[in-house]
């Protein structure tokens, strides 16, 4: 069965630019200590996504050259949420709106992210992270085992309309930041928000997608548009890189993009913007074997990898940024 699973998928490939972050450690679920064969009869049925041509086997992807090491990272260790913080909000995009995302979002770092969520909430409350002075909301869609699809209790706020079924799993999170190459980073303004990534890229023509898949053992081999299937499910990677060129006035735009944007292909920023540190989370699972795992999306993004996005809000205490930012431009690893 799982050969012929694999020998469909592998039709479709597709590359992208490596980002150069090296990822450790893995994770499931709590309860599921490791990889199961997808079942035949695994529920195929009322789901809307993905579909046979959003796989591809990790060992069909063209290998891509590595981007340099950057000289100067911090990484932020604020855990994987342990603590269960799930929610169909997003506080960037439909403030003020219960399931305004219509899916599910895996939080790190600020314990009350919502869509209630204000400036002075934030700032007033808790954080996973090492670092009590970085109170900044960290989130991302989250990824499900399908094979397990009629086994996970519906979250606060989730509806059955939506139609992202399946076991979340909890990945290993990686939260890295880096400087630039060309100057020194500005510290970014308290607030701030950020996002990668396009969670409508199917309708919405791609244009802003940014998603990027790997494998543990695969890393110079990079997908953009499928998901890859690797061997024994194990170490399946999401690289979620967020733009770090920022217009220095700004928190958020109406798009909530061109405030802060990509910097061009060597990595230096623009005229008009100015380099902050760049964050790169990466989160590694594992998965059942073959074609039976997916991110949430909205219903008529059909859950596919050309979706996978995040958001960052920055709430770095002064004290907290200053750190982060003199760390990165003098080089060190912190």
């Amino acid at each position: 069965m799982i050969a012929l699973v694999v020998g469909i998928v592998v039709l479709a490939m597709a590359g992208g630019a490596f980002v150069g972050i090296t990822v450790t450690g893995i994770a499931g679920t709590e309860d599921r200590p490791a990889p199961r064969r997808a079942s035949p009869a695994a529920p195929a049925h009322d789901r809307p996504g993905p579909v046979t041509a959003d796989f591809v086997a990790i060992e069909k992807v063209p290998r891509v050259r590595a981007a340099p090491a950057p000289d100067g990272t911090l990484t932020a260790q604020c855990g994987s949420n342990e603590d269960g913080h799930y929610n169909s909000d997003n506080m960037i995009v439909t403030p003020g709106i219960t399931n305004g995302a219509h899916h599910l979002h895996d939080y790190v770092g600020n314990t009350t992210t919502s869509a209630a969520s204000t400036d002075r909430s934030l700032a007033a409350a808790p954080t996973t992270c090492r670092d009590r002075g970085d109170r900044s909301a960290y989130y991302w869609p989250v990824l499900r085992d399908l094979v397990d699809a009629t086994k996970q209790a519906r979250f606060p706020g989730e509806q059955e309309s939506d139609r992202n079924v399946g076991l979340v799993l909890r990945p290993t999170a990686s939260l890295v930041f880096s400087g630039n190459p060309f100057a020194p980073v500005v510290a970014p303004p308290q607030f701030l928000r950020v996002i990668t990534g396009d969670a409508k890229a199917v309708t919405g023509g791609g244009r802003n997608a940014h998603a990027r898949f790997t494998c543990r053992g695969f890393t110079d081999r990079v997908t953009t548009d499928r998901y890859p299937l690797c061997p024994d499910g194990r170490g399946l990677t999401r690289i979620l890189e967020f733009p770090s060129c920022w217009d220095g006035r700004n928190t958020d735009s109406a798009n909530h993009r061109t405030h802060v944007v990509f910097p061009d292909a060597r990595g230096a920023c623009r005229a008009g913007t100015v380099p902050i540190p760049k964050l790169t989370i990466t989160l590694t699972y594992d998965v059942p074997v073959g074609a039976s795992f997916a991110i949430d999306s909205f219903p008529d993004q059909r859950r596919a990898p050309l979706t996978d996005h995040a958001d960052f809000v920055n709430v770095r205490t002064p004290a907290s940024t200053d750190r982060l930012v003199d760390c990165l431009n003098a080089g060190r690893r912190c």
